[in-house]
């Protein structure tokens, strides 16, 4: 095992023997996090009571940083401890490193920049915030994108599979600093966690990511400006009336819209083939999102909504253009389907503007279990 080879050449004394028996003990049958919170374990009992001391063995035993913006090296771990044997690194140091928060951080900057801390900080966020925020500050300028990153990342109210952080969910200013100092950073790596980060807030706060897109959209940069529509796309695909203006997305669509489907009925498994028909009747260019709903019947025979992206185009004056797209109706883990009607409705800038129903007919298909899931780096 080539943890325990690394943590040795680090810790000459440390029982390489005894961390590698606990850390496999029946691993295999294990998923993938509860893998990591394994071998967590197994560095709890094996690595030095001494919490600095502990954090210089893990710190001695890593490989190079990664460079750049690059995830990972050609032969992970040969020249020490990176990538996912680093989850529960993360991990012992989330656990152990309370009394020592500060010397958490520091560990924690170190590993960032072999794997991700995103998820090991966020306790840390919990019980020290003034700590953690006045650290998260400094290192907006870190030379690593890597420790960068983590600013965003690890302090999203919502990160997925991450515990939330619920006083940033209530309030998202102590965030909003660190998000303005990362915005324009040279990586699209980092700006693209700022845009998620901004997406989370805007869950709970849409006013303030509104506020945000129409006080930095003039004169933004051609970077800016990708992160601004990537953080924006949760409200423009609800139809935020706020966010779509704050695009000049805000006025109703002049024209004619037909839907037409191309089955009535389909199986799960099928695509649904549809089309839109637009037909504009203004003197001016229209500036249309155009998104899709399709309403999924319920156990209980009610249906609901789900929101797909469509289409962002200018449609000419007396235009006429035809959007198609084939729908799959496929089996995923994230949703039940049933049998009965179903419909679709297609939106132009928030605004329902057609509207088509079908029927799902469903055999005897088991979704898939969902598999173990491990944190990534989206």
């Amino acid at each position: 095992m080539r943890m325990a080879q690394h943590l040795q050449r680090a810790h000459r004394r440390f029982d390489a023997p005894g961390f590698t028996a606990l850390a496999i003990a029946g691993l295999e049958d294990l998923e993938m996090k509860a893998r990591a919170m394994q071998i967590a374990s197994a560095l709890e009992t094996t690595l030095p009571a001494d919490f600095d001391r502990a954090c210089g063995v893990l710190e001695a035993a890593l490989a190079p940083p990664w460079p750049g913006d690059r995830l990972g090296s050609d032969d992970p771990c040969r020249d020490g401890l990176e990538g996912w044997a680093l989850w529960p690194v993360g991990e012992f140091v989330a656990r152990r490193g309370g009394h020592d928060v500060p010397r958490a951080l520091q560990a924690l900057h170190a590993v960032t920049q072999r794997f991700s801390a995103e998820f090991a900080i966020r306790p840390f966020i919990v019980q020290a915030p003034d700590t953690v925020f006045a650290t998260l500050q400094r290192w907006t300028s870190d030379p690593s994108a890597h420790v960068r990153r983590l600013v965003s990342e690890g302090s999203r109210p919502r990160l997925p599979w991450g515990i939330r952080l619920q006083a940033l969910v209530e309030d998202p200013a102590p965030t909003l600093p660190l998000l303005a100092a990362l915005q324009d950073d040279p990586s699209e790596y980092v700006r693209r966690s700022v845009a998620n980060h901004l997406n989370d807030i805007a869950k709970d706060h849409p006013d303030v990511v509104v506020d945000w897109v129409t006080r930095h959209r003039p004169g933004a940069s051609a970077a800016r400006l990708a992160l601004l529509r990537h953080a924006s796309r949760s409200l423009v695909k609800a139809g935020h009336p706020g966010m779509l203006a704050a695009w000049g997305l805000g006025h109703a669509f002049k024209g004619r819209a037909a839907l037409r489907l191309g089955a009535t009925h389909c199986r799960l498994g099928e695509h649904l083939p549809f089309s839109l028909t637009l037909a504009s009747t203004a003197k001016r260019p229209q500036a249309l999102v155009v998104d899709y709903a399709v309403h999924h019947v319920k156990a209980d025979g009610s249906r609901r909504p789900k929101v797909f992206k469509g289409w962002t185009l200018t449609l000419a004056p007396g235009e006429t253009r035809v959007l198609e797209r084939r729908h799959p109706l496929k089996v995923v883990t994230t949703r039940r389907y049933h049998r009965g009607r179903h419909a679709l409705d297609l939106r132009l800038n928030g605004q329902v503007v057609a509207h088509a129903e079908f029927e799902l007919e469903i055999e005897c298909i088991d979704p898939p279990s969902p598999a173990g899931r491990a944190g990534s780096r989206p």
